[in-house]
C-alpha cells in the first residue's frame, strides 16, 4: 500500500469529486490541501498504527467540516504504511516527499522508525511530527523534527514513584527488548529512574521484538521474589510475558509496571486476565470528565465501534494542531508551516498542547498512572 495508491482520507463531496472522471477541474483555491503519514498499517505492530489513523481521520472530518484550511480549502491525508519496517518508513517518506509533494508529514509510528526515516525528512526541509514517538533524542534528529508525545523520560518516573508510594515496591526485576530503539530508550529511563528512586534491580533480563517463549526469564525472576517486574516491552511481546507471568504461578501481588508501549487496551485484549494489575503512566485517560474529552471519547465510538486509546488522542490533537498551523502559516509551505508550528498551540483532548524549545510538549504535567483492569484502563487508586 503505497501513498495515492493505498490510503487517503479526506472529507466532504468536493474531495469525492476529485476522482471522478469527468469532473470540471477546481480553481487552485479550492484544491485539497494534502499533508502525509507514516504509520504501521499491517502487520504485528499495527495496532498503534491504526489507532492513530483513526485518530487523524476523525479529527479530519471535524477540519473539514469546519470549514478546512487557508480559505475553506479541504485538508486530506496520504498515507504511507510503513508495516513496522524502517526500510519501509523511508522508503514511504521519499514517495510523499518526491512524489506526491507533501508540505508536512505525521509519523512514523515507533522511534526506531523515525531515526531511520526522519532525518530524510529533516534534509529536505519538509516538518515531520511525530506522534508516537517517545524515545530519548527524537527531535535531536534536526530542526524540523516535532513530536507530540511526551518523551518516557517524563512519564515513566511518575509510574515507578507511585507504585513505590502506593504499593510499597522496594525491590524488582527488569525485562526489556534489547532490539528496538524505543524499547532499549525507555530501559534506560526506568533505570535511571529506580535508581533515582532508591528501589532495589535484582535482576536485568533482556529479550527480542520477535520472541514468543519468556519462560527462561521469568522463572529466573519468580525465584528471586521480587515485589514487581518493569518491563519496556511493544504490545506483542509485553502480552507474551503476562501471560507467561500468568502461566509460571507468580503471585498476584507481584504486578507488571509498563512503559509506554504496554499503553494499548490490546494487551487486554491479548492477555485476558493475565493483564490485571498491570500498571502505566498515560499522558491521556479515556475516563477524563471535561466535555472536549467526553466528546471526542463519543464520536470515536461512534465512527469505529471501539474506544480509543492514547495513541488515536495524541493523532487527533496533533492532527487539530497541524491544521492550525496550516492556516497560521498562510499557504501549504513547508517553511512557512515549521515555522508556524513553533508558536501554534491547541486546547485538546490532551490538554493545552504546544511545543518546547526543543520541539517536544511544553506541558508535562498532566500525567496519570492508569491500571488494567477487566480489559481496560482505570485510573489507578
Amino acid at each position: 500500500m503505497r501513498g495515492v495508491r493505498g490510503f487517503i482520507s479526506a472529507c466532504g463531496i468536493l474531495c469525492a469529486a476529485l476522482a471522478l472522471p469527468g469532473t470540471p477541474a477546481l480553481s487552485q483555491g479550492n484544491e485539497p490541501v494534502t499533508i502525509g503519514a507514516v504509520e504501521i498499517l499491517t502487520g504485528p505492530n499495527n495496532k498503534y498504527g491504526i489507532a492513530i489513523k483513526n485518530g487523524f481521520d476523525l479529527a479530519l472530518d471535524e477540519v473539514n467540516k469546519a470549514g478546512g484550511v487557508l480559505g475553506g480549502r479541504p485538508l486530506q491525508i496520504a498515507y504511507e504504511d510503513s508495516a513496522g519496517n524502517k526500510e519501509q518508513a523511508i522508503n514511504g517518506m521519499r514517495q510523499l516527499i518526491g512524489a506526491t509533494k507533501v508540505p508536512l508529514i505525521l509519523g512514523p509510528t515507533l522511534s526506531n522508525e523515525m531515526f531511520a526515516a526522519g532525518p530524510v525528512a529533516n534534509a529536505r526541509k519538509i516538518p515531520i511530527i511525530g506522534t508516537s514517538t517517545t524515545a530519548n533524542g527524537v527531535t535531536a534528529i534536526g530542526p524540523y523534527v516535532f513530536r507530540t508525545s511526551l518523551p518516557e523520560a517524563d512519564v515513566v518516573p511518575v509510574t515507578l514513584r507511585t507504585a513505590k508510594e502506593k504499593l510499597g515496591v522496594k525491590k524488582v526485576a527488569v525485562m526489556y527488548g534489547n532490539d528496538d530503539a524505543f524499547t532499549k530508550s525507555a530501559y534506560d529511563v526506568m533505570k535511571a529512574a529506580l535508581e533515582k528512586l532508591g528501589i532495589e534491580v535484582l535482576t536485568t533480563e533482556t529479550f527480542g521484538s520477535k520472541d514468543s517463549d519468556f519462560s527462561a526469564q521469568l522463572t529466573k525472576i519468580k525465584s528471586l521474589n521480587p515485589d514487581a517486574i518493569v518491563v519496556s516491552a511493544l504490545v506483542e511481546a509485553g502480552s507474551g510475558i503476562l501471560l507467561a507471568k500468568k502461566a509460571l504461578g507468580f503471585p498476584a501481588s507481584v504486578r507488571v509496571i509498563g512503559g509506554n508501549g504496554l499503553n494499548s487496551p490490546k494487551i487486554g485484549e491479548i492477555a485476558g486476565d493475565a493483564a490485571d494489575g498491570t500498571l502505566v503512566g498515560s499522558p491521556w485517560f479515556i475516563g477524563k470528565a471535561d466535555p472536549a474529552n467526553q466528546a471526542f471519547v463519543a464520536a470515536f465510538k461512534a465512527k469505529y465501534g471501539t474506544d480509543p486509546d492514547q495513541f488515536a488522542a495524541q493523532a487527533y490533537d496533533t492532527l487539530k494542531l497541524a491544521a492550525k498551523a496550516i492556516a497560521a502559516a498562510g499557504a501549504p509551505d513547508p517553511e512557512k508551516i515549521k515555522d508556524a508550528l513553533a508558536t501554534t498551540s491547541h486546547e485538546g483532548v490532551m490538554g493545552k498542547l504546544s511545543f518546547n524549545a526543543e520541539r517536544s510538549p511544553a506541558d508535562t504535567s498532566g500525567v496519570v498512572v492508569l491500571e488494567m483492569q477487566g480489559g481496560k484502563f482505570h485510573a489507578f487508586q
